[in-house]
């Protein structure tokens, strides 16, 4: 038999609060960190919300401001806006509250101010480097009204205006401290936007089990997430009340799981062509991982079969790990039904993509491919373009 090793690192998250009401933690938990000037950072959409008013409220005497400039793939320019606002309001904490986007727009900004130079960590998603800055560092509390799971990571996405292109800043000090999962925070989350977060969790998931880091501890977690998203995911958007607050609390702790090993995984080629085409085409990241996924399993299924096990698992599809192809190319199967099941883009063609980008988009993915060195084998620009081609 092999020898089992390995080294699973954790990120410097220390506490997850979850359940129906627990925005109210947001007090408490600035106050027991020592912060007295917390600015809360959000999109125009929830900054009109009476949600706003809850996490308001539910910060209390430590809150200093609300910054309502986040944007979708975190356009730079919100970044420099949010850093000098911190600076303005004398900001010792930021408390983002909505998806990715504030999310990642906290991190960026805390990234500068910890004294790293804009745009001097632009760096692949694939990449897992950590640069040192100096400064201080900014406390963040998050807390996330989609399925995105930016939240549970210490990197963070950012654009280039200029050239649409998405790098991002990647620290252990910017993992936020504390996630608090509300789910009647969740509310007011377009269905659509929903959804499609929640196949991006399932894309965390279903890539972080036929990585080629995978080990026990994250197949465990991809396993449980895939089988809570597709028993939850659906009631969240059909239910009322509190049958559905507690599909969204599943939800939730399913996006939790779903990427919580993901710093040690990293991402395949689903999370490289949405890397690509989400800022190019200004297309959301679950929207992408709704288009590309499939398509991705199914030549990973042709590929590295004998790691589907705990995807398999989680769609409840019987795996022989002696002959593992069939019940590989049925995961891949019952992940294209799953997100059928919602109203949401499943074809490039759908969100604008032009047929004769692919080949290009396919050459900028070789490079974060090759890098992330996750598939097991050389990928090919042949391959890459007939993934695009099936997704068109």
């Amino acid at each position: 038999m092999d020898k089992t090793a390995g080294e699973y690192h954790f990120t410097r998250l220390e506490t997850v609060v979850f359940g129906v009401g627990k925005v109210e933690s947001l007090g408490r938990e600035l106050t027991r960190r020592g912060a007295k000037r917390a600015l809360i950072v959000t999109g125009k959409t929830l900054g009109r919300s009476k949600l706003l008013d809850k996490v308001k409220n539910a910060a209390g005497p430590a809150i200093a401001g609300v910054f309502t400039g986040a944007a979708q793939h975190v356009p730079s320019q919100t970044v420099t806006e949010l850093v000098a606002e911190a600076r303005r309001v004398g900001a010792d904490a930021m408390v983002s509250f909505g998806g990715g986007s504030p999310i990642d727009t906290v991190k960026n900004a805390a990234w500068q101010l910890m004294g790293g130079r804009a745009g001097s960590r632009i760096v692949d998603f694939s990449a897992a480097a950590t640069e040192t800055a100096g400064g201080r560092e900014i406390l963040h509390i998050a807390m996330p009204t989609t399925l995105s799971a930016a939240e549970f990571t210490p990197g963070g996405g950012v654009t280039d205006e200029s050239t649409r292109v998405k790098g991002g800043v990647a620290d252990p000090r910017l993992q936020a401290r504390v996630v608090i999962l509300d789910p009647a925070l969740t509310v007011e989350t377009p269905a659509w936007l929903w959804a499609s977060t929640g196949m991006r969790a399932l894309d965390h998931a279903v890539e972080g089990s036929y990585s080629t880091r995978h080990q026990l501890v994250t197949d465990a977690l991809a396993a449980r997430a895939i089988a809570l998203l597709t028993e939850h995911l659906l009631p969240s958007l059909q239910t009322h009340g509190d049958d559905e607050l507690e599909h969204r609390m599943q939800c939730q702790l399913a996006a939790w799981l779903s990427i919580f090993g993901m710093s040690n995984t990293r991402g395949g080629i689903s999370h490289a062509l949405g890397h690509q085409i989400g800022p190019m085409w200004n297309v959301p990241h679950g929207v992408t991982s709704c288009i590309t996924l499939p398509h991705v399993m199914r030549f990973m299924a042709k590929l590295a079969a004998d790691r589907f096990g705990p995807i398999a698992e989680g769609f409840g599809v019987r795996f022989d790990a002696r002959s593992p192809r069939s019940a590989a190319m049925e995961c891949a199967d019952r992940a294209a039904k799953f997100i059928g099941k919602f109203e949401v883009p499943t074809r490039l063609r759908d969100v604008g993509v032009p047929r004769e980008e692919i080949s290009r988009i396919a050459g900028t993915v070789l490079e974060e491919v090759k890098r992330a060195n996750t598939v097991g084998a050389d990928v090919t620009l042949d391959q890459l373009i007939a993934i695009l081609d099936a997704a068109y």
